[in-house]
């Protein structure tokens, strides 16, 4: 049995991973409410206090703010200790394959019992923390295996995106405008991409099919991050801080990941 290549570290461990993680999490929010509890929630939205709504978003982007520090974190260290990328490049394939494959499957062990328990504190914060490690340390794989310009460009690329994005989304949402049509689009074409990503496993396009993934990838999960973030200045209750942040957080690391397949090229 053959070692994976680097081209596999750079889309397969962490791309497939999080983009079925984003899958998993977006078959768990709740589904969409009758008209009549719709028009409900909406004329809850209307009149609830504005201080509330905007201390639950202070909530969930300092979660986030963790999240992403973590991830950092984790990336950092696996660069600076050069034993990491030498044993996936060159180490054993017994010894590298279990833990390719434990780093692959196990942000999606975690996402389950953190759905079950998302609004169950403190376990779904405790959760939440487990997940996080897990992408991040598929991320890891990823940049410590790249080369340091590619990681910085993808970097800059995907902050600039979502900042972009999320200033976008506040301005439309106070202009009033509704991005909840977009779920049943975005959710297909998510669903699509992980077609596309086993049909890579089997039948491999090199890095055509590697630069063909990372554009359909920027263009849906920057509709992801409109989407998810309307949702968190409109929908979401007060208690559903775990599902907005991992979200989010979600949007960004496939964001992130589709960045690096580009900028790999």
């Amino acid at each position: 049995m053959s070692k994976p290549q680097d081209a596999d570290l750079e889309a397969g461990v962490p791309a497939g991973a999080a983009a079925t993680a984003a899958a998993e999490a977006e078959k768990a929010k709740a589904p969409a409410p009758a008209p009549a509890a719709a028009a409900e929630a909406k004329k809850v939205a209307e009149e609830e206090d504005p201080r509330l709504r905007w201390a639950f978003v202070r909530k969930v982007y300092a979660i986030l703010s963790l999240q992403f520090a973590v991830t950092a974190a984790v990336s950092v260290a696996a660069c600076l200790v050069r034993a990491v990328p030498r044993f996936f490049t060159s180490g054993p394939p017994a010894a590298v394959w279990p833990v390719f494959i434990v780093i692959l499957v196990s942000p999606l062990v975690v996402m389950f019992p953190m759905m079950k328990y998302r609004e169950k504190h403190p376990r779904n914060l405790v959760l939440l923390g487990v997940f996080t490690l897990c992408c991040s340390l598929s991320i890891a794989v990823t940049t410590s295996s790249s080369v340091g310009r590619v990681v910085l460009q993808s970097a800059i690329l995907t902050a600039a995106a979502v900042l972009g994005l999320t200033l976008f989304t506040f301005w439309a949402v106070k202009k009033g405008y509704d991005f909840t049509f977009m779920f049943p689009f975005l959710f297909t074409c998510l669903n699509v991409l992980l077609v596309y990503l086993i049909i890579q496993v089997f039948f491999p396009l090199g890095r055509v099919g590697i630069t063909i993934y990372g554009f359909l990838a920027t263009i849906v999960f920057s509709g992801f991050i409109i989407f998810d973030t309307h949702m968190l200045l409109k929908r979401h209750t007060y208690n559903e801080y775990v599902v907005a942040a991992i979200s989010l957080y979600l949007d960004v690391i496939n964001l992130f990941m589709a960045q690096m397949s580009l900028s790999f090229q």
